[in-house]
């Protein structure tokens, strides 16, 4: 998807606050859209499996709660375009006791839907369970291990879990409200060489977050790349976005040699933390939920 640039003069730890016997589990459903105070000010949030470390209100809601931005600004890098909030500390109540949270507004809103978005990592509750459909005979689940984005503020950048790819661990970000799984170049490359994958066609704007659009071509696998109970044969890749997509093989792999699959990092030394997968509503429209168990660490999947 991206990732979170900080510039602080200041930083305050110990944010986190609550009720003193909160609900052990919340249950999301539907579109996610819940009532919410922020600093006393009613409003609705959704509730995205796929959102930052960091609730993002619209600034128009934010001068209606009388957020007062502080020393700490966050940007959020998709591509070569930021999008810079500035922050501050309030209390926010999504129906189960009032906690303290930093929360962003800037600009360009995460989504255009509610009030704003908060992820998994900043609500109280311990397990947030997302029900995206009703389970059917057959389903399997799988459990990953849950991180933040690394680095002293990956916290900011939300929850994900973690696979390994080419001997080396990967990020998966959950994202049921855009169309289409996506790779950023960094982890195409990685998967073009370990799945036999090709690029096709033209190359198609598509909208990241923030409203922000980014070019993106199909990428084919020979060999699908499993993720517990799912198969993934073709997903989008950001070819320019946290690398350079532009060493990886053309043609569709069923006519390709594997021997011949090409992939090359070109430019300066590129890092594979920075390698993004973002699930889209193409895969987990197969699935029934998405559990993070913060206590345990995992991410669990449950996909037919």
């Amino acid at each position: 998807m991206g990732r979170f640039k900080t510039a602080l003069t200041f930083v305050a730890f110990g944010l986190l606050g609550g009720a003193a016997s909160p609900p052990q589990e919340r249950v999301v459903t539907g579109d996610g859209i819940v009532p919410v105070t922020v600093d006393g000010m009613p409003g609705r949030l959704r509730i995205d499996p796929g959102a930052p470390g960091v609730p993002l209100v619209s600034e128009a809601f934010a001068t209606r709660a009388g957020l007062k931005g502080g020393m700490i600004g966050l940007s959020y890098a998709v591509g070569p375009i930021d999008a810079k909030h500035r922050t501050a500390v309030a209390k926010l109540d999504a129906g189960q006791g009032v906690f303290k949270r930093r929360v962003g507004w800037g600009k360009l809103e995460y989504a255009p839907v509610a009030d704003g978005t908060i992820g998994p990592a900043d609500l109280p509750e311990p397990v947030i369970r997302f029900v995206l459909r009703a389970a059917i005979a057959g389903e399997r689940t799988v459990a990953l291990p849950m991180i933040d984005g690394g680095g002293m503020f990956g916290g900011f950048a939300g929850l994900y879990a973690q696979i390994m790819v080419g001997g080396q661990p990967m990020r998966v970000r959950f994202d049921p409200y855009h169309a289409r799984t996506l790779a950023n170049a960094g982890a195409a490359l990685r998967l073009a060489a370990t799945q036999d994958g090709r690029l096709s066609g033209d190359s198609v704007p598509t909208e990241i977050v923030f409203g922000i659009q980014r070019p993106v071509r199909t990428m084919n696998f020979a060999r699908p790349l499993s993720l517990g109970p799912l198969s993934i044969a073709t997903l989008g890749v950001r070819t320019n976005d946290g690398g350079n997509a532009t060493g990886i093989a053309e043609g569709t792999p069923e006519k390709a040699d594997p021997e011949e699959v090409v992939v090359v990092a070109k430019g300066k030394k590129r890092d594979p933390n920075h390698d993004r997968l973002s699930l889209g509503a193409d895969q987990l429209g197969r699935c029934s939920e998405i559990v993070f168990d913060k206590p345990a660490k995992q991410i669990r999947l449950t996909c037919g």
